[in-house]
């Protein structure tokens, strides 16, 4: 009972937080009860398709392919693929970071995650395509112009000020939480 109330104290605090916001201005608690809900079902939905496409990765990629194509050694094509896989991908940037994580299980360049992340974040192909419909497409190749180099200038800096001890720190722990 104490590790289950020590793994959930910031949820059962956050709870107890509402729960006396509401009796304390019941329009306020009401209101941060709808978000939560809202945000809640948005959960319910994105979460189980990443899932599933995590599975699928698990099993169907193997890792020596992942490593080949998007590894230490991949060079160029690794970048390209970390740009088009974050690219094409779907939902919010929190299920991008399960995508990552089996991206790392997979040997994949912590550089390339970086890459694939901020892709995820900034150049999804259906905002780039609302871009130019809304924005015009000068706008929408302009940005995506600026977003690019920027997102692998960014990933290679983080790359090259964190030690290769804590990028392999970040892959351990990782691997401690898949095994739980």
């Amino acid at each position: 009972m104490k590790k289950v109330l020590k793994r959930y104290r910031v949820f059962l605090g956050t709870l107890a937080f509402v729960g006396l916001l509401v009796l304390v201005n019941r329009e306020v608690g009401l209101s941060a009860l709808k978000t939560a809900g809202y945000t809640f079902k948005e959960m319910l939905l994105v979460i189980p398709p990443v899932f599933l496409i995590l599975g699928l990765l698990d099993v169907w990629v193997p890792r020596e392919l992942m490593v080949r194509y998007m590894g230490e050694g991949s060079g160029l094509k690794g970048i390209v693929l970390a740009i088009i896989l974050g690219s094409a991908a779907a939902g919010p940037l929190y299920g991008a970071f399960p995508i990552a994580s089996v991206f790392m299980k997979k040997g994949v360049k912590f550089t390339n995650i970086l890459i694939f992340i901020g892709a995820w974040s900034t150049t999804k192909i259906p905002m780039f395509l609302f871009e130019v419909e809304s924005l015009g497409a000068r706008f929408a190749f302009t940005r995506l112009a600026v977003d690019i180099p920027g997102i692998i200038i960014i990933a290679w800096i983080l790359s090259k000020l964190l030690s290769k001890s804590a990028v392999d720190e970040i892959y351990r722990r990782n691997e401690e939480m898949l095994a739980k």
